[in-house]
Parts: structure tokens; sequence; C-alpha cells
């Protein structure tokens, strides 16, 4: 076993003496040590309940015959983050919770590890630890928030955010907006709909990191969840005795699986990003063009909040990503012979079948018949640009407008709360970049305020956005302007052209005039110098290759 390292042997009595400090005896030192990842804490809703995943997990361990040992790993809100300076340490923080579970495992020399998380960053940080130590481990998460009720209507976090831009253009009270605030969130669990957290916890079963329900089952649903994690501990005995290690699931098919099921359910624009920095751990190239080119071979066909009506609970009802999965591979997209924690994709989809044909469309009936995300090329984005194309209205798929440029969130949200944008501009927020924000801020709360004051408006920016967010929003501008990046070029009246079918984001502007620009520009200087987001920016990578902390 690999903890014999840490409890075998002469030399490693003082070890025993620790062990026996804590209340692991003999007989336990003789089982398998299974590290139990858990990220509970008491700032974000979607971890407040993680101590009863965590104990659910251990009992299976324990049945199973292992020896649970629980630690910790931090998490950002980042609902709470948002809109303020907390926001640039939130995908900084992934980099964070993978380096500490890589330092904790590695020191203890657990044989396995059941990983529990619950939300945006904490996800994805965890399926980088366990392709980075590649010893045995399968994923848990919490679960999805139920929706919220108002007014006869399901509601979650997203309209919170817009209705402060309801309220600024007067089409709300302040009593509705606190009538909403107290409504939409209504207890513990990931943000209800398909935002970047449940996204990531629906493609941890598609990579085959977690059993069937690991995305879709409500936190609200304990005793379905408690035997999920109870299962969970159980089967990282099975993985620790057929050393079945991450790499060996997380393969180009599994990705391609993910990438695959994102753009059928329409998934946040974030998991470009993750996916591809999960896949650098795991040894993987994934370009950009990989999503593309799978997103036009994949319909559409599950329509959730923010683009459509229905939430978590709902996909759950139809079958979950099983059910998902099992569609798709109708049309041979989806690799059903890759492996997952508990056998084959074939065998995990056997059974499965919609059972809500109103949430899950066929294959044949899809809301559309190309994929939810789209990878966006052109002078203004000469890496990349992404944009959640099934959350834009259809009218705004094309279109051409007057850019405004602003060089941080919050001047652009302040511009938009004013009144000072219009119909037929194109908000550019720049210097928002991995290594110019630093730390990449979603921007929830300018699009929320777009589409809160019902506005026609594209938004452009080296940032990223809210899996919550919604309309012409395009993110992840590659290379950033930091970087000197063509975004940086931009000035007020330009006219920029997006055109999603064509995946084009052009600048109407001659190269002469842009290299003219480019000699004339002067690199800002840093917004933080000090800590670790200036550390961040200085080794993090570009958007287009994940915005993964490298040694180079």
């Amino acid at each position: 076993m690999r903890s014999d390292v840490v409890k075998k042997g002469a030399t490693r009595c003082a070890h025993r003496s620790l062990f026996n400090a804590m209340g692991f005896g003999p007989e336990d030192l003789k089982k398998p040590l299974i590290g139990i990842c858990n990220s509970f804490n008491e700032v974000i809703p979607g971890h407040i309940h993680l101590k009863e995943i965590a104990e659910a997990a251990k009992l299976g361990v324990a049945a199973a015959g292992g020896t649970p040992m629980e630690f910790p790993a931090i998490g950002v809100c980042d609902g709470i983050a948002m809109g303020h300076t907390g926001m640039k340490y939130s995908l900084a923080s992934r980099e964070l919770i993978a380096d500490s579970i890589e330092a904790v495992a590695m020191a203890t020399g657990f044989d396995g590890l059941v990983l529990i998380p619950n939300c945006d960053k904490v996800v994805p940080g965890m399926l980088m630890a366990a392709a980075r130590l590649n010893i045995p481990c399968i994923v848990v998460s919490g679960g999805p928030m139920l929706p919220g009720r108002y007014h006869g209507k399901d509601i979650s976090v997203s309209q919170s955010f817009e209705a402060a831009g309801e309220f600024a253009a007067g089409k709300i009270s302040e009593e509705d907006m606190t009538a909403i605030e107290a409504v939409a969130c209504p207890g513990c669990g990931s943000c209800a709909g398909l935002f970047t957290a449940n996204t990531m916890n629906c493609l941890t079963e598609a990579l085959g990191m977690g059993l069937p329900g690991n995305g879709t089952i409500p936190a609200a649903y304990t005793g379905a969840r408690r035997l999920l994690a109870k299962r969970a501990g159980e089967r990282i005995l099975e993985l620790v005795k057929k050393d079945i290690k991450p790499r060996d699931i997380l393969t180009q098919k599994a990705f391609e699986n993910a990438i695959t099921v994102d753009m059928g359910i329409g998934g946040s624009s974030n998991t470009v990003l993750h996916l591809t920095a999960i896949a650098h751990e795991a040894g993987i190239e994934l370009p950009a063009q990989k999503f593309d080119e799978i997103s036009h071979n994949t319909p559409y066909i599950a329509c959730l909040s923010p683009a459509g009506h229905h939430h978590i609970v709902d996909l759950n009802e139809a079958g979950g990503i099983s059910a998902v999965m099992k569609e798709l591979s109708k049309k041979g997209i989806i690799h059903t012979d890759a492996l997952t924690v508990c056998g084959t994709v074939a065998d995990r989809i056997a059974n499965a079948r919609i059972l809500r044909p109103d949430v899950i469309k066929t294959v044949d009936e899809p809301y559309r018949p190309e994929g939810g995300l789209a990878i966006l090329s052109g002078n203004l984005c000469p890496e990349n640009a992404v944009v959640k194309a099934s959350a834009v209205a259809e009218d705004m798929l094309v279109y051409s407008g007057k850019a405004k440029c602003y060089s941080s969130e919050e001047d652009a949200v302040n511009a938009i709360m004013d009144g000072d944008i219009h119909d037929g501009d194109v908000v550019v927020i720049r210097y928002e970049g991995p290594k110019g924000g630093p730390g990449m801020q979603e921007m929830l709360n300018p699009t929320a305020a777009i589409v809160g004051r019902g506005l026609k408006v594209g938004l452009i920016t080296d940032g990223r956005f809210s899996g919550a967010s919604r309309g012409a929003c395009i993110g992840h501008v590659s290379p950033e302007a930091m970087a000197g990046g063509p975004i940086a070029l931009i000035e007020d009246g330009d006219i920029i052209d997006i055109d999603i079918p064509n995946r084009k984001l052009e600048l109407r502007v001659d190269d002469e005039t842009l290299a003219k620009r480019k000699a004339a520009w002067v690199k800002p200087e840093p917004k933080i110098k000090h800590g670790y987001l200036a550390r961040y920016a200085k080794l993090t990578t570009s958007a287009s290759k994940g915005a993964v902390v490298t040694a180079d």
C-alpha cells in the first residue's frame, strides 16, 4: 500500500505514535488510509451541509475496510465575492485548492482520496489535484440547491442579480427587490441553475470521476445525497484494490465526453477554462478548437437556467446526466467504452432513459442543432474568445455596435447603472484577464444589470462570465489587454462585429491603424502588487491555456 511509507518499519515508530495520538490504533493502520477532503465551511451555501456528506463517505470507507481521515479544503463563494475585489481571488483559489490537496496527500501518504467539493472553483481544483497526484480518487459533491419560488415561478440567484438592474431602471420597487432576495436561495446546495458549479458537478459524471447522480441529486434530498456519499466511500476501496487511478479515467475520450455533454446541456463558459486546466494536469492537450469542433456536432438538448426556465432539480427528474449521455450516444458522439469509477460509460447508461421530455429533448428534435458554447476567432481575439451561445437571444447572434471601453468591471457597472449605455453599444471591459485583473473576474454584475435594464447591447471582456450570465456576453478574449492584446487597442466609437454562427469577433479597424495604436500603447501598472494575487499574475498562463499557474 502507498501508505506503508508512513506506517511500516522501525523507522516509522514516531509516525505510528502520532497516529495513535489521533486515536488510530494498529488495527486501523493495517487498512488502506483514505483521505476525505471536505470543503465544508460556513461562507458558501453549497458547502454548509458538507459535514453530513463527509460523515456518510467515512461510513462507506469504514464499511468497505478502509480507515478514513478527514482534512479540509478552502472555498470562495462566487456570488458573495461578485462585484468587488474578492472576485479577483475566485479563479486564483482553484490553484490554491489543487496545491493544498497535493501537499496534504503527499505528506500523509494516502492510498486514496474521496474529494467532497460543491462550488465553482472547488470542483475543478479538486479534479486538478486528482489528475496531478494520480492516486485512486473519487468525487462526491454536495448537490444543487433547489430553486426558490416567487409569484408562482421558480427563480434562483440570477434573478437576485438581475433585480438590481430592474430596480435601477424603475421596473420594480425596492419592496419587490427585497422580496426576491428573500426567496431566491431557499437552502443549502450549489445555486439552482446550470451555472458553473452545477455544470462542473455534472461534467464530473461525464468525465467518469463521480457516481451517477453526482451532478443532479439536490442537496435537500438528504437521504439520496448521503447514500451517494456512502457509496462513493465504499467505491474508493475498490479503486484502491484495483489500482484504478485518475489518469486511467481522465483520458482523451473522457474529456471529449465531458465537452460533448457540456455542449448538449449548454453549460457555463467557465468550463472551457476548467476542463483545459484539468486536462493540463492529466497531461492531455485540449485546444479551444476541440470545443468548437465538438459543439458543431452536438445537438443542444437541455435548456436550463439561465438560458431556460428549468433548473437542475428538473434535470434530475428527467433522468440526469446518464439520460443525457444515453440520448447523445444515439448520434455516436459519446465514447461508451470510456472508463469511469464504476465500470464503463456503456454500463452506466445501459438502463438510462428520458423521464421528462419537456426537459431533455431528443437528438432528432433538439432545442438547437449545435452545442451551447461557441469559440470565436478574429482580429479582436487572435487566440480565441468564448460565448455561451445557448444563452444568447436569436436576434443577438449576429450584432454590430459602437464600442464603449472601460478598464475595470466597476467602471462599466457604474456606467450601466447611470444610464450611460444605450441600445446599439458594445461594452468593452478590459484589464480584467488572468494577469490584468488579476484573477479574471466574473462579470455577472454588468450582465445582470444589462438584462435588468432591458438593454440590447453586446459585452466583450478579457475577464470571464458567471454561469448565471445570459445575453451577448463574450469572454476569455485572448490575448488579454495586460498582455497587449487587441482588446487593449479598442477606442470608443470603434465598430465591433459579433457573428456567433460563423464564430467571428472582429474589430472594424484596419491593420495599419491597429499597428500604430500598438506602438503607442503603454502597459499599465499592476492593480495588485503584493500578496498571493501578485504572484498569481506573474505565473498564470493565458485564458486560452486554462489560466493555469506554471513554473515556467
